[in-house]
């Protein structure tokens, strides 16, 4: 039986496990962070309020992210453990619900665009063209998310299997019909009609439909470690438990960037709709350079749960050191790339001469920060797969809302709008040095204890 073997999260060598892993999420992360661009490039074509109405609408995308991603995350750590303690019915039962929770997410998400997507819009802007853009796209991204609560759920649980190829499919197919459908659906090609922004949203939906199902399909034949069935199926209160317990630290700490980024438009919209549309063009620049990362980390996750629950402490390390490696890397190239040609990277969303004055200094500044982001999401990923998800939490709080935040507003008022982006590395900095002390007490408190008993 397949289900006896030892998985290879507790035997290949660790290095070339997490490079393995890692390298097809990188690389199926990156398509994603071009569609992000490509996205956002057509939508850019229709006019720069077309831009700015997308832009406004990141904060609530950022959210169905940052929930669908955290329950996953939740129970990608849980199952990893389960598979680390061979308790297979466990992990099996971990999946199932996964699965309800994606459902459940989706229908309250749908409600609020059903209800909001207007009221949203108008908290922003009073201009009736950004304002109807904005509401349609947003109803849209909502009423219809299924596809991605289930995309993040399904390509989390066949990852905790190491076959991170079939993860990468499901991400590049989603993301291949997104790529393709948006130029058809936004200005009216192949004899259908003109949509707009709202072709983008629709585009966007389809593309995560289309991973949904094949998510289903990869997990149902090449899954062989973890079975997904609803026969019978009664949601687990105490599975469902153990998800929130690693998941909610992890939704909080990723919505919390939902809040910054309302927060920055609020303070940006009141000097023009020109420096929203810069901030959203940074989010998608910068996707280029997250996303690889986010692709070490999510290989990352699983290594250290399973190395955990087989109490194998030096996996723990080489795994947590070799991505630390990779990360500020990754984080260095994006750096250079940032500070070398802001101009270039700007020009791709055809940038107005009032775009590029505030987009050079924006990019150049904002970059300084990402050394440190490397750091301390590689730290970060490892607190909530040791179970320490209120490390992240703290950290992502303080970043965000207690100096991130304040700076910018004060910063606005003081020296207006080109300080505003000093506000981005001075938090990452304060995040970093958190970072450091919760590494110290983490190793002191469960990797040491584990490394004295393995010595026994």
């Amino acid at each position: 039986m397949e289900n006896n073997r030892e998985n290879i999260m507790g035997t290949k060598p660790v290095n070339s496990l997490l490079v393995g892993m890692a390298v097809p999420i990188m690389l199926s992360m990156l398509v994603q962070a071009l569609y992000n661009i490509v996205d956002s490039v057509f939508v850019s074509m229709l006019s720069e309020n077309a831009l700015t109405s997308v832009s406004l609408i990141f904060p609530i995308q950022n959210l169905m992210i940052s929930v669908a991603v955290g329950t996953a995350l939740g129970v990608n750590a849980v199952l990893s453990r389960r598979l680390g303690e061979k308790d297979f019915a466990a992990a099996n039962r971990v999946a199932d619900n996964g699965i309800f929770l994606a459902l459940l997410s989706a229908i309250a998400f749908a409600i609020l665009g059903l209800m909001c997507s207007k009221l949203f819009m108008s908290s922003f802007t009073s201009d009736p063209e950004i304002l109807s853009m904005g509401a349609d796209y947003m109803a849209i991204v909502t009423i219809f998310s299924l596809g991605i609560f289930m995309q993040c759920m399904l390509e989390r649980i066949i990852q905790v299997t190491g076959k991170t190829f079939y993860q990468m499919v499901i991400q590049l197919v989603g993301a291949v019909v997104n790529i393709i459908l948006d130029p058809i659906l936004i200005f009216g090609l192949c004899g259908l009609p003109k949509m707009g922004v709202a072709g983008a949203a629709i585009a966007t939906v389809l593309g995560q439909t289309v991973s949904m199902i094949i998510g289903f399909y990869l997990n149902a034949t090449k899954n062989h470690e973890v079975k997904i069935t609803f026969k019978g199926f009664r949601p687990c209160a105490r599975t469902i438990k153990n998800i929130y317990q690693i998941g909610v630290p992890s939704i909080i700490m990723q919505s919390i960037g939902s809040v910054m980024t309302f927060g920055i438009n609020k303070i940006l919209i009141v000097f023009s709709s020109t420096a929203v549309s810069v901030f959203g063009i940074y989010f998608k620049l910068q996707s280029f350079v997250f996303m690889p990362v986010f692709g070490v980390t999510s290989a990352l996750v699983p290594i250290v749960g399973y190395n955990y629950g087989a109490q194998r402490p030096k996996r723990i390390l080489q795994a947590v050191r070799m991505a630390l490696i990779m990360c500020v890397g990754i984080m260095t190239i994006g750096l250079i790339m940032f500070e070398v040609a802001p101009e270039l990277l700007l020009s791709m969303f055809n940038a107005s001469p009032s775009m590029l004055e505030i987009g050079v200094p924006a990019l150049r500044i904002i970059a300084i920060s990402f050394v440190f982001a490397g750091a301390s999401i590689v730290a970060s990923s490892m607190f909530q797969a040791l179970g320490e998800g209120m490390h992240s939490l703290i950290m992502s709080v303080v970043r965000q809302l207690v100096v991130l935040l304040p700076a910018a507003y004060i910063w606005a008022k003081l020296f207006g709008l080109s300080a505003v982006w000093w506000s981005f590395p001075t938090a990452e900095i304060a995040a970093f040095m958190l970072t450091i002390v919760f590494s110290f007490k983490t190793y002191r408190t469960i990797l040491k204890p584990m490394m004295d008993k393995e010595m026994k």
